[in-house]
């Protein structure tokens, strides 16, 4: 499983990689102390995880996210950071971001929260999930009918769902999945509709309250 931190603190990502060996035995580490070091090296294109720090030398935040997301386009792209500022954190899985992962969690919640992302799924602090002025705008369908209506949803509409949670791009979901962008389109709306949401980034809270990760999905 390779693994790219992009992160100028030694000590973190030093810390971070002892803890990083117990996810997989055959965990490969590639290290960039800047976005644009991370963009110019040498990179394998299969990266199979990123960890991003918010707050770099040079290009970071949201300029770092989507530069990074573009370059490794099929990269579950986690945000790091010493803040977990709600709107910090939406603004981060608006543009894609797979997860958000304050730096203060304990060793054993952040190796929990790579696990579900892992898994397909997605993690957001629980600040994020309980902010007065997302849940303002955000549906209020009951999480008991929302599980059935996920449940009755094709394993296809399932896979697409997640990810696109994942941060993936129309195109990118149809390149994997050897269809149309239309048929993503299709799918999306009919998993939005289960989930009672309109739109991607309400569909990555809701996923995440749900604790949503990939169910078995063999062909049909």
């Amino acid at each position: 499983m390779r693994t790219l931190l992009i992160d100028d603190h030694a000590t973190f990502t030093g810390g971070l990689k002892f803890l990083l060996s117990g996810l997989d035995e055959t965990i490969e580490f590639l290290e960039a102390t800047s976005c644009e070091d991370a963009l110019e090296a040498d990179q394998p294109s299969d990266i199979d995880l990123v960890l991003l720090d918010y707050h770099l030398p040079g290009m970071q935040g949201l300029d770092a996210l989507l530069a990074i997301r573009d370059r490794f386009p099929s990269a579950p792209v986690v945000m790091l950071s010493g803040e977990d500022n709600p709107q910090l954190i939406r603004d981060s899985i608006d543009n894609g971001a797979s997860g958000f992962i304050p730096k203060s969690h304990t060793p054993q919640l952040l190796i929990a929260a790579l696990r579900l992302i892992l898994s397909g799924g997605v993690y957001l602090p629980t600040r994020a999930l309980t902010d007065v002025q997302y849940r303002s705008n955000a549906p209020t369908n009951d999480s008991t009918a929302t599980g059935v209506a996920i449940e009755g949803l094709s394993n296809r509409q399932v896979q697409v769902l997640m990810k696109v949670v994942q941060g993936k791009a129309n195109k990118v979901v149809a390149r994997e999945m050897n269809i149309s962008e239309g048929t993503v389109k299709a799918h999306l709306s009919a998993a939005f509709r289960a989930l009672g949401v309109h739109n991607r980034t309400e569909a990555v809270y809701m996923a995440a309250k749900l604790c949503l990760t990939n169910r078995d999905t063999d062909e049909e």
